[in-house]
């Protein structure tokens, strides 16, 4: 008998989802018999070699380790090291697709051709609404903003959780209940309630918080304690702005994330080759970039940044630890 498999996932519905189906199709094939779940996110990648140290661990939806037992992913920017890159071959237990919106169908396929697993209709609906939310690819900004459908409920429940243990009981749901249940679930249900008072808070405060703006781009800063966050409030506010760049504490320290508007995309994909250790010329490289002409300089004082990567909206993310 195996030792205990612990499956770490990012903690928004895409990396839940990914570990709900695979620790069902690792259980229903007899691959294991004990998955424990723990969410993950940037700040982890800090000491990303002494990760999970001694343990037998999976990855779903985010960065590459070379000691998982299990690993799948689709951010292009998964692979911290070149070598990991250099080496890395898809096989029986490990899968990369940088093609695919989201993670749960990657899994899904994989486990069908590899485990001869095939996903429930529920499995499929969710792995549906993981690609629409990752990859933002709703209809309107009001959709992604204010919409009630039963997985928007649940992404947006998941911006409220009471404690790092309700991703743990979402994902137990996700295993045997549709997202119409999921989504009536008192406690679910009691953390979109409140959720959706954070969101009307971060659309009402967010125009004070920009720093910046041309025609195509703004700048915000979202670092203050005060104020509620939504990353789509930029683009809802603004709906003719190209990018939004925003500054957001995490616990590592400061993620800048640079992020294009789902429902006005660039003509042209802009490269963020010049986001660089020095956060003032990073973020102020990432704005002229962006628009073709220099804005002017704010203040930040931050500095020593790492790199993390997302994939909604093309999202790039640069952590700074001060």
């Amino acid at each position: 008998m195996n030792a205990p498999l612990t499956l770490y996932f990012h903690r928004d519905l895409d990396g839940m989802a990914s570990a709900a189906i695979l620790a069902t199709a690792l259980e229903e094939t007899g691959k294991e018999e004990n998955v424990l779940y723990e969410g993950v996110n940037f700040d982890r990648t800090l000491h990303w070699d002494d990760f999970a140290e001694g343990e037998r661990f999976g990855v779903v939806d985010f960065h590459f380790h070379p000691r998982a037992t299990y690993w799948f992913d689709h951010h292009p920017t998964t692979f911290l090291k070149e070598e990991d890159q250099n080496t890395y071959q898809n096989d029986a237990n490990r899968c990369f697709d940088p093609k695919s919106p989201s993670c749960p169908p990657i899994i899904i396929q994989h486990a069908r051709d590899h485990w001869n697993w095939e996903a429930s209709e529920a499995f499929l609906e969710l792995s549906h609404w993981s690609d629409i939310i990752d990859s933002a690819s709703f209809e309107t900004a009001e959709q992604a903003v204010f919409g009630k459908d039963p997985a928007l409920r649940i992404m947006r429940a998941l911006t409220c959780a009471p404690d790092l243990q309700f991703h743990n009981r979402v994902i137990e749901l996700m295993k045997s209940e549709t997202l119409m249940n999921i989504a009536a679930n008192p406690e679910v249900d009691k953390c979109f309630a409140r959720a959706c008072r954070n969101r009307d808070n971060a659309i009402e405060n967010f125009p004070p918080t920009i720093m910046d703006r041309t025609m195509e781009v703004l700048l915000a800063d979202l670092r203050s304690k005060k104020i509620r966050r939504d990353r789509f409030a930029p683009f809802y506010l603004y709906p003719e702005i190209q990018y939004a760049v925003t500054m957001l504490p995490t616990r590592a320290g400061v993620h800048i994330t640079a992020a294009s508007n789902p429902w006005n995309r660039p003509k042209t994909r802009c490269t963020w080759v010049n986001f660089s250790r020095n956060t003032e010329e990073g973020v102020i490289s990432a704005l002229a970039d962006a628009t073709r002409r220099p804005p002017k300089k704010p203040s930040f004082g931050l500095e020593k940044s790492t790199t993390s990567f997302c994939n909604p909206s093309d999202a790039f993310t640069l952590t700074h630890s001060p």
